[in-house]
């Protein structure tokens, strides 16, 4: 059986930036080389980004990323790499670019792969199937490839595909079968959801065991706006073993030695028709680089984390790429000596490091002592720029001159500190990061304008009972290291409290967070009505106050902050629901 030895480039590119990716791709490409690799792979339209979003109407973006794709294969020749094969993601187009329901038949953008050869692109596949659900709008943007792209490298038949193929069942996977292949690469822009990993290995081993080949499974890495790729490259054998696996969140070049079946000139023949009504093309590459000697390229195999972990170094990345990508300098955010603000800061620090994180104790005459003493402790542990901006002057000002009691005075509150921090944004060029989180979103328990406002929320998809869990496992992990626990006890232990008004507790006007995100995850994530949340068991007075909440807050989360996504369905592009909406689960 003929020996391959495949590199999957686990690479954090960023959208619209085609040189910079273009570059990524060949300083990667030479370390695939200098490990032996005689085939690498890198990810969904790595060259372009992902997702590009409406960049697809732009005729000058498309042309632009096939433009970037032919120099890109002649840098790679010049480079002295002209022999290694390289399977490229990028934006392609047949005709102009349009909403894909109202292209030509056939012809239209495509989510296309190129596999780079010698100075040019010797193959290329158009994505099959087109995501539509979730965050995903593929049918709006692309139309579906109608082929098979088969090349033989090295005496192996080797077939492309891109993500979603590998989602569905049968497509290009049962006709790689019919076309006797013998290694399936797909190439992914597959965002994090926690716990995706567990589902995505039995999915690899499925399609394996479905096409009867062997599957090379390469993921992005880093963040995009609300979204965040965490790797997870694996390779799994026609049999469904795993054979190598990369790590979550980092940039990672797996290099593993495969041997596969080698072609035997029996298969489909080219321009035959297999399942799903596709076409099988055949192509040859004919020179490889030299196949490596001295001991077989074994990638290792890394083991799942514990779910705080993941979610911790997800929100990490998530957060670090955003600011960085959109290059801001440093960023700002409220600290009040309450879970939520440390859970953030001490994620900011980490993603940024401490003199990039400016943190700002924002007193009024309700904060108590211990909350302002927290909030330092916090500075201290973690580093970070500290300051203190007394509230409670620009409140008797605006009391001065208005008649406000109740509600309107806890608002103003935090519209002051809202206008402290933006103008520390305003006059030093921080973003500033929000602080609410996901179960505080759902119920509209935020002032718009106050304490929503901001540019970014690491922790907005965080229901409250994770933040806890969250600022444990990170405490632990920083002793385990021999380090500094970043979050203060007291902040983890107390009661939470917006502290507006004498005394005030969240529980005074929502349910404890442990009866509340139950319901809250069965209704946002899991789409069950009242009667099935109260056939689970939930109080139904309870779950129609809950209800309520939910669904008059929509207004309010128009207009929150992008924060990174984790869950299954995060609010925003995962959950669209009308602001005018008179429909009612409670009637």
């Amino acid at each position: 059986m003929p020996t391959l030895r495949l590199a999957l480039c686990q690479v954090n590119p960023s959208v619209g930036d085609l040189a910079g990716n273009a570059e990524l791709v060949r300083s990667w490409s030479r370390r695939a080389a200098d490990a032996g690799a005689q085939l690498v792979a890198f990810p969904e339209m790595v060259l372009t980004g992902y997702p590009v979003e409406d960049l697809v109407f732009r005729r000058s973006f498309v042309a632009a990323s096939r433009a970037a794709l032919d120099r890109l294969a002649g840098d790679l020749a010049a480079d002295g790499l002209g022999d290694l094969p390289v399977v490229v993601g990028y934006l392609d187009a047949d005709g102009p670019p349009q909403i894909a329901a109202d292209a030509e038949p056939g012809r239209g953008a495509r989510n296309a792969a190129a596999l780079l050869h010698r100075g040019a692109a010797v193959a290329t596949y158009f994505k099959h199937h087109l995501p539509n659900y979730g965050v995903f709008d593929e049918d709006r943007y692309f139309v579906p490839g109608d082929e098979l792209t088969v090349v033989r490298v090295g005496g192996v038949d080797v077939t492309l595909t891109i993500c979603e193929d590998l989602w569905q069942a049968g497509g290009p996977f049962a006709a790689a079968r019919q076309a006797g292949v013998g290694l399936v690469v797909n190439i992914n822009g597959s965002p994090y959801e926690l716990n995706k990993d567990d589902i995505r290995l039995p999915l690899v081993r499925r399609r394996a065991v479905e096409a009867g080949a062997t599957i090379a499974y390469v993921n992005m890495t880093g963040g995009q706006d609300e979204l965040v790729f965490e790797g997870d490259s694996m390779i799994v054998g026609a049999d469904g073993g795993l054979l190598a696996r990369a790590p979550q969140f980092v940039e990672h070049l797996l290099v593993h030695d495969l041997e596969l079946p080698g072609a035997t000139g029996d298969g489909v023949g080219d321009g035959e028709e297999l399942t799903d009504g596709l076409r099988v093309v055949r192509r040859t590459v004919d020179t490889l680089p030299a196949a490596p000697t001295g001991p077989a390229a074994t990638g290792g195999t890394i083991e799942p984390v514990a779910d705080e972990a993941e979610v911790w170094h997800a929100l990490v990345l998530g957060l670090r790429d955003y600011v960085n990508k959109n290059r801001f300098p440093s960023v700002v955010l409220g600290l009040s000596g309450g879970i939520d603000s440390a859970v953030v800061a001490a994620l900011a620090v980490d993603a940024l490091g401490p003199s990039r994180v400016v943190g700002v104790s924002l007193p009024s005459q309700h904060s108590s002592e211990h909350s302002r003493a927290d909030a330092a402790d916090l500075a201290t542990r973690t580093g970070l720029d500290y300051r203190v901006e007394p509230i409670q002057p620009m409140v008797d000002t605006f009391l001065a001159n208005m008649s406000l009691s109740g509600v309107a005075v806890e608002n103003l509150q935090a519209r002051v500190r809202g206008v402290i921090l933006m103008a520390l944004s305003n006059q030093e060029g921080h973003l500033v990061l929000t602080t609410g989180n996901k179960s505080e979103l759902a119920v509209g328990y935020s002032t718009l304008y106050g304490d929503s406002v901001g540019g970014y929320n690491p922790v907005k998809d965080v229901w409250k009972t994770l933040i806890w869990r969250l600022a444990k496992w990170r405490n632990v992990d920083a002793v385990r290291r021999g380090e500094t626990p970043p979050i203060p006890e007291n902040s983890i232990g107390k009661p939470p409290s917006a502290e507006l008004s004498p005394g005030q507790l969240d529980s005074d006007t929502l349910p404890d967070y442990d009866v509340l995100d139950p319901i809250l995850i069965g209704y946002v994530d899991g789409d069950l009505g009242r009667e099935g949340l109260v056939a689970s068991g939930h109080d139904p007075a309870v779950v129609d106050k809950v209800l309520r909440m939910v669904d008059t807050a929509e207004y309010k989360r128009r207009q929150a902050a992008p924060g990174t996504k984790i869950s299954m369905k995060a609010f925003g592009r995962d959950r669209r629901l009308p602001v005018t909406n008179r429909w009612r689960e409670d009637g």
